[in-house]
């Protein structure tokens, strides 16, 4: 068992890794593309338009965790 902990552990730290808030936003922006991506848009507007909101999410998270 402590086996598979610490295999758990690993990849927590993996995916997850030291601030969460980057992971869920990275999440919302893959999903976010992938509704875009069903209604339609262009996959170059998809890919820009999801780089943007990653930036913009890890740019709020720093500013939040620095306050």
């Amino acid at each position: 068992m402590n086996a598979l902990r610490a295999v758990w552990e690993v990849l927590v730290d993996l995916i997850i890794g030291d601030d969460p808030k980057i992971a869920v936003a990275v999440v919302v922006a893959l999903a976010l593309a992938g509704l875009a991506l069903a209604l339609g848009a262009s996959a170059g507007v998809v890919t820009v338009g999801g780089a943007a909101v990653v930036v913009v999410a890890f740019t709020l998270s720093m500013f939040v965790d620095t306050r």
